[in-house]
């Protein structure tokens, strides 16, 4: 009896110190992705929005060509901590770099600490499942979600309060410490099940290939699937390309200083946390495409106000009004499209199916700021033009999954095997 509560308190602490590290590096996500690396290229060094976006394109061109590759050498060891921990101090190294060197080589630094942090999630993420069981893998991974948005709070408050005794650069070297400190715990408690080598199998490159092309052939046989991730790769390209150019939107076009501007975004955390469970009920209760019609109502509404303000000359106060809406959307977002994902495939594909949704993610995290360089910049018409823009590829998204059907009862394809 001892070892069982000996075991099930070991397994909590694993859980416990994974979960931790989804507050990590949403410190990390938070303070270099979204708010003070993007102001130091643009505010502090009098860089342009394309150096910063081109930066970003870089890194995540790299991890989607390189995914592949670090997926096929953890399962060739079995191992998944070894990698996460070279990837995190990496990242460590470079986070504590930037601000050396001028703005070039901070670029360089910046790619590689994004790339090494976007590189991390990979071997994260499949660290869940042998924490969990199939049970509980949803509950543990929304915990790891709601303890990210705690972190995003603590980078906000370090801003908020210490922001003029550390300057951008010392922003940039105690957001690699908190994310080395928060991230041992993973390392030292999660001990992975040893596998023997007889069932360790090298998954080649040829193979994921070959993997994805199948399922994309799945994915056209099954109505609905196709047109939710294309839908997907609209709207999560505005809320990506949103998330990183928010900081340099709201000090440049709204003349916001750098504290008002960490207090709206902890306005918009909060409402995100508290909005997060009433969207779960409602993912219940209507079902997700409803729900997530909701979701990009209101981004339409946040959008369209956003921009308003510098183009009609409105008070820059409004954005308090938009701030807490966005955080309310963002969460609505995460709550309701996993949901409309598993309710349209066949459940002994789901994992299948949610490795294309996540390629459809990476690739927005492309495609957007690629847009946003090329109507501000390009075409000279600037960041509020920008910004509608992207309101315009959420209206693209809401019409493409108005022909998407979630109901289960005329959903029976999702009740039996579907043949490969």
């Amino acid at each position: 009896m001892n070892k069982y509560k000996q075991g099930m308190s070991s397994n909590r602490m694993q859980i416990a110190s994974w979960i931790l590290f989804d507050l990590a590096n949403t410190i990390f996500f938070f303070n270099i992705i979204s708010v003070h690396f993007a102001l130091w290229i643009v505010n502090d060094l009098g860089g342009s929005d394309s150096d910063y976006s081109f930066a970003n394109v870089i890194a995540m061109s790299l991890v989607i060509i390189t995914a592949p590759i670090l997926g096929s050498l953890s399962d060739a060891t079995g191992k998944r901590i070894p990698f996460l921990c070279f990837t995190t101090i990496a990242c460590v190294i470079f986070t504590c770099l930037l601000g050396i060197g001028g703005i070039r080589i901070s670029l360089l630094f910046f790619v590689l600490a994004n790339y090494m942090f976007q590189s991390g999630l990979i071997f994260y993420d499949a660290l869940l499942p042998s924490l969990t069981t199939r049970s509980n893998q949803g509950k543990i991974g929304s915990y790891g979600v709601g303890i990210g948005y705690i972190g995003s709070l603590i980078g906000a408050g370090i801003g908020i309060l210490w922001f003029d005794e550390l300057g951008r650069i010392g922003m940039f070297r105690i957001t690699g410490v908190l994310f080395l400190i928060f991230a041992i715990p993973c390392f030292i408690l999660i001990k992975e099940k040893n596998i023997p080598e007889s069932q360790i199998k090298i998954q080649v490159i040829t193979k994921y290939y070959s993997q994805l092309k199948s399922t994309y052939k799945k994915a056209r046989s099954i109505k609905g699937v196709t047109r939710f991730l294309i839908g997907r790769m609209f709207y999560a390209d505005a809320m990506n390309t949103l998330i990183l150019f928010t900081g340099i939107y709201v000090t440049n076009e709204l003349g916001l200083s750098d504290t008002t501007l960490q207090l709206v975004l902890t306005c918009s955390i909060i409402m995100a946390i508290l909005g997060a469970p009433i969207w779960g009920m409602l993912v219940d209760s209507i079902g997700p495409k409803k729900t997530l019609n909701i979701v990009l109502y209101i981004w339409i509404i946040v959008l369209l106000g956003v921009a308003a303000i510098p183009i009609l000359s409105l008070p820059s106060n409004l954005i308090w009004l938009f701030a807490p809406l966005s955080g309310i959307a963002m969460g609505g977002v995460w709550c309701a499209d996993r949901p409309y994902l598993i309710r349209l495939v066949p459940e002994n594909a789901i994992g299948e199916f949610f490795g294309l949704y996540s390629l459809v993610g990476r690739f927005a995290s492309i495609v957007g700021p690629l847009l946003w360089v090329f109507v501000s910049e390009g075409l000279g018409l600037g960041r509020p033009i920008a910004i509608l823009s992207l309101l315009g590829m959420i209206v693209i998204a809401y019409l493409i999954l108005r022909g998407v059907n979630d109901d289960p009862e005329e959903l029976p394809h999702t009740l039996r095997p579907l043949p490969s």
